[in-house]
This record gives structure tokens, sequence and C-alpha cells, in this order.
């Protein structure tokens, strides 16, 4: 009997496992009247928190250029790493061009998903994680955002556009992320996918996304990260940020490393050794952040 409590007693930890490793998607905008059904929220619940990181949680926004997600190395791969870290984590399916339109330029026609498609998404997603705070365990006020290369351009963009208290990130992890629009050293395709075919031209639409351009003075804490052997998104993009967060005085940490390339989101070999090591370095600054705020 006792064997078969045993028994019954490991398969439903298995079960609740296999549970907290992905929940229900959400649909963002059901029931509004913004169509964007492909617009969605995946929650990742820590099911035993770090203490240190006890309600905390964080918004994940892979990259793609604007174009497409890299849904599998920086989106689900990344949750899963946090959630077994202790910190719960909802990966963001937010409105991108898409390929079809990217390969033949049907925007110039007919429209399709561009700037602010994008930052309205991400608002959603903020609003309706603080929301439900109580159904998933977390701690409102400890909620960031985390993003790789366009999807990097987007928190930053967040952490910049959104000034209210239900909106604005506790914190904000931009990984090898595009920048600047207006810069030399632009993500040319990030830039059109946003903008759109008309006003990727447009200087005014350019310096209103350049992000070094728009550092607030009350801008929360950034963790930053690139490497100078990035061959998509120009190292310098990173280097203008840190420059305007300095210039700010904004509590930021910047990590540049020689080597890693980019895409390498939380893999375990993706990139090399040395780029990998920004998840420690990530979860060390997030205990002294949550330590010197949550006393």
């Amino acid at each position: 009997m006792a064997i078969k409590l045993e028994y019954i007693a490991i398969c439903l930890s298995l079960l609740c496992s296999l549970h907290v490793q992905a929940g229900e998607k959400v649909r963002l905008w059901a029931g509004t009247g913004t169509r964007a059904r492909s617009v969605t929220l995946t929650p990742y619940i820590a099911p035993s928190p770090d203490k240190t990181f006890e309600g905390t949680a964080v918004i994940v926004c892979p990259g793609g250029s604007y174009c497409w997600h890299d849904t599998k190395t920086e989106g689900t791969g990344v949750a899963q790493w946090l959630q077994a870290n202790g910190i719960s984590a909802f990966v963001l399916n937010y409105r991108v061009q898409g390929k079809f339109p990217y390969v033949s330029h049907s925007r110039l026609l007919f429209g399709g998903r561009q700037h602010p498609d994008m930052i309205n998404d991400l608002g959603r997603a903020i609003q309706y994680v603080r929301q439900h705070a109580a159904r998933y365990g977390i701690n409102p006020d400890k909620l960031g955002l985390m993003g790789f290369s366009a999807g990097g351009h987007l928190v930053m963009h967040g952490a910049e556009a959104f000034r209210t208290k239900d909106l604005r990130p506790d914190f904000v992890a931009p990984i090898y992320p595009v920048v600047s629009m207006s810069h030399p050293d632009t993500h040319k395709r990030s830039r059109r996918a946003l903008l759109g075919e008309y006003r990727k031209r447009n200087q005014r639409m350019r310096d209103s996304l350049s992000l070094e351009k728009h550092v607030p003075e009350d801008c929360p804490p950034v963790f930053l990260v690139n490497c100078k052997d990035d061959p998509i998104v120009k190292y310098h993009n990173s280097e203008l940020l840190d420059s305007a967060l300095t210039a700010k005085g904004i509590n930021h940490r910047y990590i540049q490393y020689r080597t890693g390339g980019h895409g390498f989101g939380a893999s375990d070999t993706k990139g090399t050794a040395e780029c990998r090591a920004w998840k420690e370095e990530f979860l060390k600054w997030l205990r002294q952040l949550n330590t010197e705020h949550y006393k």
C-alpha cells in the first residue's frame, strides 16, 4: 500500500512539473477591438521560487528583425532557463512584419504590421501580467523585460516610452539589441520592418525610435550585453545605449564580450563559452538589484 501511494505521489509530482513548464497561451487582444489574434503570452511560472527572486517575473521578447520570431532560442529556451532559476517568465509573441511581406514588399500596397503595433503589444502584456499577478503568484512591482536583438529594441523602447506606474517596467535587459534607427550602423532590416516601406526614410521617425536619443531621467535599471564580433547588429549599437545611460546617470550594467556573435539567447551551445557567461552575470545583477530595492 505504501509503495502504491508513493507511486501515485510521484505521478502527481510529474504531472505538476509538466503543468508548470508552460501555461496556457493567453490571447492578449481577445475581446477588444484590436484584431491581433496572433499576439499571445505564454507563462512559465517558477514552481519553487528562489527566495532572492521571490515574486520576480520577466516578460521575454524574442528577436527576429521585427520580421519573425526566434522563438526556440530567444523565447522558450530563455523562459525555461529563467524558470529553472526561480524566476517566472512570460514569452510574448508580438506582432511582426512577417516573412511574406518582407520578401514581397506587399505593405507598399496593402499596409500591414508595423510601428506602433509592437510597442502596443508589449504594453498590453505588461498590463495583463500586473492585473493577474495574484493568479500567477508574482509581485507586480518586480516585473522586468528581457529582449534579444529586435526584441531588445522593443523592451528598451518600452522602458523609455512607458512612464505610468501600470506600464513602467521595474528593470530591463536588452541582449545584443538593435538600438539606433538613425546611426550609420543601424540594422536596416529591423528598421524597414518596424517603420514600413514608406516611413523607413522618414528622418523624424528614425530619430523617434533611436533608443540612444530618448533615455529618460527616471529610466529603470538596465542590464545590457553584446559581443564585439556580432555580424548582424553592429556592436556600436550597444555602445551608443551605454553612453546615453551613463550620461543620464542611470543604474545599469554593460558587458561587452569579445566573442559570441549574435543569436545565442540562453543556449548552452550557441555562441561561445565567453558570451554564455551572461546568464550568470544577469542572475548576479538581479540578485543585487532585489537586495537593494526589496529589503
